[in-house]
């Protein structure tokens, strides 16, 4: 008996011009948390970084881009791809974690919301397509998609655009060591309600996951490390081994939990697209997922990445790696028509969340 599902139907991105590397960083005067100087070389430090996080190239946004005209390139895009005219969408979802930030100015910008930013740089005058945002830290984008479905299922929506959009560059402290990790990007998809035979395409299952007791300030907006610098300006800010320890503990099991959910077994999983936040962490989080089930994964060929050369973009990473695969950007990874996928992703709340989608 078919059933209604959420489908993807289109996805879009938009990588930033601007490449900024490794040795890029070679020149900054790096300081620790207490604010004091790191003695160690500035070589060392850069080399560690890579050797951690697997990135050495990451894209920033040119001074005349902001984070809405990106989301609506990336939308524009998707809507594109998926074939649609966009004067049909019920809602525009756009995630992010600092609106709109002119490149010489620190000062957030989100009135009105991105999402209806978005909606006016397209051009859409439907008004029942109704355009909003949502502030899930990293997780946002897919945690936007997760309210499609849910809005889908309850008969309010047929169609959503959901766009993950983000300028860190320009909420970063070049003191921070941690700085190095964040980029620039935006990435997005349309949904629609589609009717399903059991085995065919959409949404399996999806969870998410809230933990604020002791975790809500692992990464938060906090001052420049440099103690000479305007200690009014506030940079993002993140305990890197506290971050670490908490996704590896936690997201593991709520994976398996989202893929238990669905009804499919752990060796149907064909990708695993999770928030590229760090190479290390993400092999340590998947080999995790597949150590719940007594397994070892095959993390070249279940795993595609692109944080070494595109850095974390935060809510952008998972739609602009879905887009890059679907497109066949990364040669090595593909996805065709009745691969069972997993979308993971962690961060600042602290949040998780985790959908299976069947292509």
């Amino acid at each position: 008996m078919n059933t209604v599902r959420t489908i993807i139907s289109g996805s879009g991105s938009y990588i930033p011009p601007q490449v900024k590397c490794n040795e890029d960083f070679k020149s900054n005067e790096f300081f620790d948390s207490k604010q004091g100087r790191i003695p160690t070389a500035n070589e060392e430090i850069v080399e560690k970084f890579r050797q951690i996080t697997g990135i050495y190239e990451r894209r920033y946004a040119d001074s005349n881009q902001s984070t809405s005209g990106m989301a609506a390139i990336a939308g524009e895009r998707a809507i594109a791809d998926a074939g649609i005219d966009p004067e049909t969408l019920d809602q525009i979802i756009v995630a992010h974690n600092f609106g709109d930030i002119d490149a010489h100015s620190v000062q957030s910008d989100a009135t009105p919301s991105l999402a209806a930013r978005v909606k006016h740089i397209l051009g859409i005058k439907n008004t029942a397509c109704v355009a909003y945002d949502i502030l899930f830290g990293c997780p946002g984008w897919l945690q936007g998609v997760i309210q499609a479905d849910a809005f889908i299922k309850a008969g309010v929506a047929k169609k959503c655009l959901v766009i993950g959009a983000e300028t860190l560059s320009r909420v970063l402290d070049p003191h921070d060591r941690d700085s190095m990790i964040f980029s620039d990007g935006a990435g997005a998809v349309v949904v629609e309600a589609r009717e399903s035979a059991p085995d065919g395409s959409g949404i399996l299952s999806s969870c998410a996951r809230t933990f604020t007791v002791d975790e809500a300030r692992y990464i938060d907006m906090g001052h420049s490390n440099n103690p000479e610098a305007d200690q009014q300006i506030l940079y993002i800010k993140m305990q890197g081994r506290k971050v670490y320890e908490f996704a590896l503990k936690h997201l593991p099991a709520a994976i398996k939990s989202c893929i238990d959910d669905s009804g499919m077994p752990i060796t149907a999983i064909r990708k695993i697209f999770i928030h590229q936040a760090n190479e290390k962490l993400d092999e340590a989080i998947v080999n995790g997922l597949y150590k719940l089930y007594g397994l070892t994964p095959d993390l070249p060929s279940i795993m595609p990445m692109n944080i070494h050369t595109l850095g974390n973009s935060s809510v952008a990473t998972i739609p602009t790696l879905y887009d890059m695969v679907r497109k066949g950007e990364l040669p090595e990874h593909q996805v065709v028509t009745g691969d069972v996928v997993v979308f993971a992703s962690v961060g600042a709340g602290m949040h998780m969340n985790a959908v299976t989608y069947r292509v």
